[in-house]
């Protein structure tokens, strides 16, 4: 068993001095390294090599449409009210099914299913329904009480019997989208929701099979400021929700268009910034949530914490798992998937999506193949984000390797971290400490070869 992850430190100064651009590492390599290469043939033969390996299964089924935009927002998302366009998209989806469904080799359990977005509450009860019928149709789903199905949900125009309908199929874990209950900061960013809505969907899923409820919040959102965050935090609180995320805003209207919304004079500059983050720092560890790491908090009796402590918790494109052995079949479109070695997403936009499925093929549009180094990086990244500690001579004898060979222009980076504190070498480890908890984005990077290749403009969100 590795040894437990240290309670962490909030330096302000200190994380303000590595607020730099960086991935989250929910895969190593990111997305960014994904290529056109990586074709609709590569994705059969990695198909063919899972098989051969057998793990279980975790499906992501993305679904695009939100009524609504959030200005924040930068996930693929179609906006509209009809609801045609649900069961259109079904139908294209239905076509991806029957196309990958039968490459899997049956008996390999589903014990992990995520639908995302978009809003996946998009789906009424009657195409939720129809969705579970079609996933039914193409893989076995465990219906066994360790699975983890989950779905986000917007509570705004939600109801006991949809929640009810929810766990009946089998869901039994939740992620509600808060960002700030602050009435000027909704107002804002077009996402106005009460804090009585987010309440009773909360209590409906408790009260028909759901286990375990998360939520997100924003912080570094336009008219945020210290008095109406924390007022927000202790709402957040009262309801009790079992797991906390607590995102940076990253502001690229650039790239998405509804973010052009947003006055950048109304959003906080870099200390209030950094004060808002401290402030849910203090409240939510006082409140008895456990650090888990990169912005996630949870109670200690929560299974990512267990894990954690256990050493078996893991990290993919879900973020913190306790699933991290499944192969991800990523679903529906701009879906990512993980199967044995190699990374796939699908079109990322619904015109290419739907003309690759009318062709009769698979809608991936990029992946890639992990080479060795690749792979070893991936471990060594995933131990460091998971559980803060790395045995060295270990790491090596397992993947034959002289680690202080391999990895020793990382080394140097990262001697720069020890020097400030945030790890500490100790005989063959090497330790995150716990100022460095907060930093495990930058800890990471030193370890990243790609990084140090990359050349333009930083293409990931700001570390703090």
């Amino acid at each position: 068993m590795r040894q437990p992850t240290t309670a962490p430190e909030f330096d302000p100064k200190l994380v303000a001095r590595y607020d730099v651009a960086g991935p989250r590492y929910t895969s190593y390599p990111t997305a960014p390294q994904f290529h056109a290469g990586f074709d609709e043939a590569a994705l059969r033969r990695a198909v063919d090599a899972s098989n051969a390996g057998a793990a279980p299964l975790s499906l992501y089924v993305h679904v695009p449409f939100c009524f609504s935009p959030c200005f924040y927002c930068g996930c693929h998302r179609v906006i509209t009210r009809d609801a045609r366009k649900a069961t259109e998209y079904l139908d294209y989806l239905e076509k991806e099914l029957a196309l990958l469904g039968p490459l899997f080799a049956r008996g390999r359990p589903v014990h992990q299913l995520h639908l995302g977005g978009g809003t996946p509450s998009f789906l009424d009860i009657d195409h939720m329904q129809r969705l579970f019928a079609m996933l039914a149709r193409h893989f076995d789903m465990d219906r066994a009480a360790g699975r983890e199905w989950g779905i986000e949900i917007d509570p705004r125009g939600i109801d006991a019997a949809y929640m009810s309908e929810l766990g009946r199929l089998g869901f039994n874990r939740l992620s509600v989208g808060i960002q700030d209950f602050d009435a000027a900061v909704q107002e804002a960013v077009n996402r106005v929701q009460s804090v009585e809505q987010t309440r009773d969907v909360l209590r409906a899923a408790r009260g028909h099979g759901f286990t375990s409820a998360s939520v997100d919040l924003i912080y570094g959102l336009p008219h945020q400021h210290a008095a109406g965050f924390a007022r927000t935090l202790d709402q957040v609180i009262a309801l009790g929700p079992d797991r906390v995320a607590i995102y940076g805003y990253a502001h690229l209207p650039h790239l998405f268009k509804a973010q052009q919304q947003i006055d950048e004079a109304h959003l906080p500059d870099a200390a209030s910034r950094l004060a808002l983050l401290g402030l849910a720092w203090e409240k939510l560890t006082t409140a008895g949530y456990v650090y888990v790491g990169m912005d996630h908090f949870a109670r200690a009796s929560d299974e990512l914490v267990q894990a954690q402590q256990a050493g078996t918790l893991q990290r993919n494109f879900q973020g913190y798992s306790t699933h991290g052995d499944c192969d991800i079949v990523g679903l529906g479109v701009s879906a990512i998937g993980r199967i044995a070695n190699t990374y796939n997403q699908n079109a990322r936009d619904l015109v290419g999506y739907y003309a690759a499925l009318d062709a009769g093929r698979l809608p991936v549009m990029k992946g890639m193949e992990l080479s060795t180094d690749d792979i070893v990086r991936r471990e060594l990244i995933g131990e460091l984000m998971c559980h803060g500690t790395l045995d060295t001579r270990r790491f090596g004898a397992r993947h034959d390797l002289v680690f202080a060979d391999h990895f020793a222009d990382d080394m140097e980076r990262l001697a720069w971290l020890v020097d400030d504190g945030l790890v500490e070498l100790r005989g063959a480890a090497i330790n995150v400490t716990p100022r460095g908890r907060p930093l495990l984005r930058n800890i990471a990077m030193c370890f990243d070869a790609y990084l140090r290749k990359s050349t333009g403009a930083p293409r990931y969100s700001r570390t703090i």
